[in-house]
């Protein structure tokens, strides 16, 4: 069975994502090579031989093609596709899929996401790892969207200004937005900078003592900022929220508002197939959908590039799998609600790092704010 693919093509740095790429597998199809055209030797009259140079003589069979029909069905009962799409794509099912798919997401949020960070949605029969797959049983197919590279959030800034405006609603905006995050996609943040610090002492202690003094350490707690110094162990408090609401009419009301709809698009509730995920033991859980940094080039930042260069070793698991039956409207139902939400909320996120970054463009008007070469690169 063809499957099809959403990844798009991106721009190389700035505060854009950092790219990497897998190895597709070949389609599976059987087909015939060409046969030459036959004519007659003989000059033509009316009882030679026919030639046969414009008759078809190639066969292609696709393996589970039905399926794909199915899932054609499924997307225009749901109101994905239409006959107009159907004779735009000429007929062809996997065309039509992708098609039905991508204007489902929409033009305008799908250049938001190609700005920011690179996704690539996948629907296929097979659960692939490092490029070995097996066939889904009883009619099933998988969507899936996977991240080759990460988006990039420098929040200090933002923050420094929100904390003029109130004391502690900078830590609060932070939090909240953090917590958020965390119910759906895997991010690079301090916590995780934190962690690679203490596996970098635990194995300098493990080294021999001559070798100790080549180890640098990035000191990832004293580069946070103070107001999250001051929160760290409390972190979310309901006092936060009361601080959000309380300026939520203020001079950063855009913020906020964007923080909140990504908040609530936290906490619809989507269940996920994760025991098919977790059959095909994966190396290591989805590579990091953002990296969120407080300024540029700080320890977060070093902590990120140097783990960052292993990250595409191993087989990472999809950041998001869903397995689905094309002819049970409940399951494609539930298939296009997941992926409608991640697409959602995605959404929202990148509209507040543009938003961000635009704001601080603004205020800095003239200074450098690029980041530099990206440091997850092709394994």
């Amino acid at each position: 069975m063809q499957r099809f693919d959403t990844s798009r093509r991106r721009r190389a740095a700035g505060h854009g994502p950092l790219r990497g790429h897998r190895q597709r597998a070949a389609l599976r199809s059987i087909a015939t090579s060409s046969a030459p055209g036959i004519t007659t030797l003989a000059p033509a009259f009316g009882q030679a031989l026919p030639s046969l140079a414009t008759v078809p003589t190639e066969y292609n069979h696709e393996i589970n093609a039905e399926l794909l029909y199915d899932l054609g069905a499924a997307l225009v009962k749901a109101g994905l596709g239409s006959p107009e799409t159907w004779l735009q794509c000429g007929g062809n099912a996997v065309g039509f899929a992708q098609h039905s798919i991508m204007d489902a997401i929409g033009a305008q949020r799908a250049d938001l996401l190609q700005r920011n960070v690179e996704f690539h949605l996948q629907v296929s029969d097979v659960l692939e790892r490092d490029g070995y797959g097996s066939t889904l049983s009883n009619g099933q197919l998988a969507v899936t969207i996977e991240c080759s590279g990460a988006g990039y959030l420098k929040i200090g800034p933002a923050l420094d200004a929100l904390e003029k405006e109130a004391a502690g609603l900078g830590a609060a905006f932070y939090w909240t937005l953090i917590h958020a995050l965390y119910r759906v996609m895997r991010i690079y943040d301090h916590d995780d900078a934190l962690s690679y610090e203490e596996m970098l002492i635990e194995s300098a202690n493990e080294d021999d003592e001559e070798n100790r003094s080549q180890y640098e350490f990035p000191e990832v707690e004293k580069a946070l900022p103070q107001c999250i110094q001051k929160t760290f162990k409390e972190k979310w408090r309901i006092e936060d929220r009361r601080l959000l609401r309380d300026h939520c009419n203020g001079p950063f009301r855009a913020w906020i508002d964007r923080l909140r709809k990504i908040q609530r698009l936290s906490r619809v509730r989507v269940e996920q197939s994760r025991q098919s995920v977790e059959d095909r033991y994966y190396d290591g859980p989805p590579l990091p959908s953002l990296l969120v940094a407080f300024k540029e080039r700080d320890a977060i930042t070093a902590c990120f590039d140097e783990e960052g260069q292993h990250m595409l070793e191993g087989s990472a698991e999809p950041t998001v799998c869903v397995v689905f039956s094309p002819k049970n409207a409940d399951e494609v139902k539930h298939a296009i609600r997941v992926i409608e939400r991640f697409v959602a909320f995605n959404s929202e996120l990148f509209e507040l790092v543009e938003a961000l970054l635009e704001w601080e463009k603004e205020k800095h008007a003239g200074s450098d704010s690029h980041r530099g070469e990206p440091s997850l690169r092709v394994a």
